[in-house]
């Protein structure tokens, strides 16, 4: 992949200050290439970041640091592909964002990226046995298909969507809440080398950030926007997969439910999307038929 000057400018940047891109708006909007990024005063990184001058005195020391660091050369050094967001390789649909993703960083097969169709499956970290048997209706005929299943790597139904992705041979995507030297949760350290080696590992977040607490949250608005659809199997009614379902419905994206016994707590989530309007789901295909 073709790395341009204004690419390796914004890698450097978002090194020190890993931030989404509409915290870089105004200063990309004023220096659309970056070309005076390491010579700013203080002062100018204050304004046009919007911090404190204190906080942008450091920033322009750590970026006066990095000045010469070939960021992508090292990346690629750990098979770590940098896309930034002004790169032509950035997908469109993150874009659409609000606050897309500044930097995407990839491991593994990168070209799953392209795919057309991707559908993102979702669920409670507490899934039972009920999500591993509705997801062998669903995931056949996706993947039969050619679409890519997208999911957060966490325990419960993420796990068990790129499980089944790659037991029906198909393609999964993990996005992750931490940089790619880290992992959560260590109980999946053999499917994420699976995935990295086969599939797709994508983040948001240089390699050296761990995860917290607020990252995985906002790990959710990209798996809503790089999928067409999003499909919830068990969920509880306030949950981190329900912010998922918030982002996919502000960006119209089609919302599948499977419909869970009602002595189930984890059907309460998609018992009541599907009230609310999420179309029911007990196989695959209805993906394409109800598209």
């Amino acid at each position: 992949m073709e790395i341009t000057e204004v690419d390796k400018r914004l890698l450097a940047l978002h090194y020190v200050y890993p931030v989404p891109y509409n915290k870089f708006h105004t200063i990309l909007s004023c220096d659309p290439e970056l070309t005076n990024l390491f010579n700013y005063h203080a002062t100018d990184l204050a304004r046009l970041l919007q911090i404190p001058e204190i906080k942008a005195v450091r920033l322009k020391e750590q970026l006066k640091l990095h000045e010469k660091t070939p960021f992508h050369l090292l990346y690629h050094q750990e098979k770590i592909i940098p896309i930034p967001i002004t790169n032509k390789k950035y997908p469109q649909s993150l874009k659409l964002l609000v606050d897309p993703p500044a930097v995407l960083y990839l491991k593994g097969v990168t070209n799953i990226l392209e795919a057309q169709l991707k559908v993102a499956i979702i669920g409670s970290r507490l899934a039972t046995d009920y999500s591993l048997k509705a997801l062998s209706f669903i995931v056949p005929p996706l993947v039969e298909n050619g679409a890519v299943i997208v999911s957060g790597l966490a325990k419960g139904a993420d796990t068990m969507a790129h499980k089944a992705a790659i037991q029906y041979g198909g393609k999964t995507i993990a996005v992750l809440g931490h940089g790619l030297f880290h992992l959560y949760p260590q109980a999946n350290k053999q499917l994420a080398r699976e995935i990295a080696e086969n599939h797709l590992l994508l983040t948001e977040y240089p390699p050296y950030m761990k995860p917290a607490k607020w990252t995985f949250p906002m790990r959710n608005r990209i798996i809503s926007g790089l999928s067409e659809s999003v499909i919830i199997t068990e969920s509880n009614e306030k949950s981190g997969t329900m912010s998922t379902v918030d982002h996919a419905l502000e960006h119209g994206k089609g919302i599948y439910a499977v419909p869970g016994p009602i002595t189930s707590s984890l059907s309460l989530g998609p018992n009541k999307l599907i009230v609310q309007g999420a179309k029911p789901i007990w196989n695959g295909f209805q993906v394409f038929e109800m598209s």
